[in-house]
């Protein structure tokens, strides 16, 4: 306990004196730079879909009736490679973004434009900032990292049915977490491609607190036979600092709140985590995040893979993780002490 103390007070001192060297208007961009992508995950989708339906009670009904006509016709564009812009994910929004906390990328082994990947990212945190930094947009410096190399972050599949949220995710270059959307990436676009899922994914958001590091994968093995159905090598990376930037209310295994969390996830497919952030409760904190991306694992081409080949690279990659972690951990602000927690 002392230890996690001592290591939140260091890294709060860190932030104090990362802040003291910006000027005040470079700390107002980068609070808004954030609070644009917070408020975009928690309302933009809602909201969009509301106006729609508000609209199409008014005068202006013709708007929505043609878009919900587009978006028809346009159903399944998000399982077939979206509709990515690299302006997007150049704008300079990103780049105060990446400052705010920092996020930094940190590369330990090269991967081959040759080849297709499939990157497990973990931990999944409240809103997954570093993988939203480090893969989402250019600024994260993943490009420059692995010449050759296009990262996609895959998101939760119900977003894309949202009117005109679906249009501003796929712009942005995130693609839907489904097989047919994430087969089609692997074997129909070429070579080059870094697939990043966030294995854990709404359970694990409900299990994220600071001074704690715990991923859900001994049961998620769907990547696994995924990568070897495309014959994609498997890549893992860890978001140290990630579980850091939102103090959040756990609740106990078993309880009355906690059965309701898991009844809203298991309908609307996402966790509502009870969290809070800094300046007007919504910002997180300003805490690094280091997200390392590992050696990749070899992964043959199999058609049908069987149970026990599939359960064999599962293993492999939990290894690999675990390895990743304690490998990095002491130089990502964590002591030596800190375990990862593998559920």
């Amino acid at each position: 306990m002392t230890s996690s103390r001592g290591e939140d007070l260091n890294g709060a001192v860190a932030a104090m004196k990362g802040e003291e060297e910006k000027s005040q208007w470079k700390l107002f961009i980068e609070d808004i730079s954030v609070l644009q992508l917070v408020m975009s995950f928690l309302f933009m989708g809602v909201l969009c879909l509301l106006l729609m339906l508000y609209l199409m009670f008014t005068p202006l009904w013709p708007l929505p009736t043609l878009y919900f006509a587009w978006q028809f016709y346009d159903w399944h564009k998000p399982e077939r490679g979206g509709r990515r812009s690299d302006v997007v994910r150049n704008w300079k929004v990103w780049q105060h973004f990446k400052d705010y906390f920092p996020v930094k990328l940190v590369k330990t082994a090269e991967l081959s434009p040759s080849k297709n990947y499939i990157l497990g990212c973990h931990p999944h945190g409240i809103m997954s900032m570093g993988a939203f930094s480090s893969f989402a947009t250019e600024a994260g410096g993943f490009a420059e990292a692995f010449p050759g190399m296009r990262s996609t972050l895959a998101v939760l599949a119900g977003l894309f049915r949202l009117p005109i949220f679906r249009d501003y995710l796929m712009i942005a270059g995130l693609l839907p977490v489904s097989k047919e959307s994430l087969e089609y990436k692997l074997s129909r676009t070429g070579a080059g491609n870094a697939v990043v899922i966030i294995i854990g994914g709404a359970e694990e958001s409900l299990a994220c607190t600071p001074g704690v590091n715990t991923v859900v994968m001994k049961h998620r093995k769907g990547f696994v036979r995924l990568a070897l159905e495309n014959g994609a090598d498997l890549v893992p990376v860890y978001s140290f600092g990630e579980n850091e930037l939102f103090p959040q209310v756990v609740l106990s295994e078993g309880s009355v709140g906690r059965k309701l969390q898991a009844l809203f996830k298991q309908v609307m497919g996402f966790a509502p985590c009870i969290f809070t952030g800094g300046r007007w409760l919504l910002l997180p904190y300003r805490r690094p995040v280091t997200t390392v991306v590992g050696s990749p694992i070899s992964v043959p081409y199999l058609c049908s893979p069987s149970e026990e080949q599939v359960d064999h690279y599962h293993t492999l990659y939990m290894e690999a993780l675990s390895k990743l972690f304690h490998t990095h951990k002491t130089s990502c602000g964590l002591s030596e002490t800190h375990q990862l927690c593998i559920i």
